[in-house]
């Protein structure tokens, strides 16, 4: 299956740098013959598109690429459909999806990363990259048309995944609640993608950039941590299906 994806947990690393902590993978994974990239700001809720895409041009401008918003493209599917490489921002997952269906993009932009555009999201746009966005850490301020995402790759996602748990908390934690949706959805595998993470991810291979380790989620078995070093390309070998 022909794919080129940067999956990042965040826009920022620890010290607040936006996008160009991952300046070399993002160069990486456009390649040299990419001069355009299409952003997609629908998971912007607190923020107008137009703003969005201003703040998301200046990294990308930087690294000499040109940002052009989808939402100024009088035909949001021929946009993806001409697109050298697709752009989706963070926000809030239920938001984006939504705006995907809304817009007929789902298909579109699945088919166009299978021609082989360079994807690249960070958080929401992430997620959304997995079957469904069943593991999201979003609040589910819109219904989409349907959970089912753009499934670019067949396991599941959790970005900013965390195992910290404040002293007075009684609440689940982030891997309690993601050990219950295996529980349900047995035959998926879910991926942790800690800050700073991200995974690249080149046809059937995928490569898990940063310092820290990602815990793989899986109904059975006990919980694994994987580091950079570590393959796991069998993530994208075994064909599993979410709902």
């Amino acid at each position: 299956m022909t794919r080129r994806l940067l999956l990042l947990s965040s826009s920022r690393d620890a010290a607040g740098v936006y996008l160009l902590h991952s300046a070399s993978l993002i160069t990486e994974t456009l390649g040299e013959s990419v001069e355009r990239v299409l952003f997609i700001p629908y998971a912007g809720v607190t923020i107008a598109h137009s703003a969005y895409t201003a703040k998301a041009a200046i990294p990308f401008a930087t690294l000499g690429y040109h940002l052009h918003s989808i939402a100024d493209a009088p035909n949001p599917i021929d946009a993806v459909g001409n697109a050298q490489a697709i752009v989706v921002g963070g926000g809030n997952t239920f938001q984006l999806l939504a705006s995907l269906y809304d817009n007929d993009l789902v298909r579109a932009i699945r088919d166009r990363v299978h021609a082989g555009a360079p994807y690249i999201g960070w958080s929401a746009g992430a997620v959304v990259t997995a079957p469904t966005i069943g593991t999201t850490n979003d609040m589910p301020i819109i219904a989409p048309a349907s959970l089912r995402s753009l499934d670019l790759i067949p396991f599941q996602i959790n970005a900013h995944f965390t195992d910290y748990q404040q002293p007075d908390h009684q609440g689940e934690t982030r891997a309690e609640r993601l050990e219950e949706y295996i529980a349900v959805n047995r035959a998926t595998r879910v991926l942790g993608l800690r800050e700073g993470s991200s995974l690249s991810i080149v046809d059937d291979e995928i490569t898990l950039n940063g310092t820290f380790t990602a815990p793989v989620f899986a109904f059975g078995v006990q919980r694994l941590e994987y580091s950079a070093h570590d393959d796991i390309s069998f993530l994208l070998r075994e064909q599993r299906h979410a709902v």
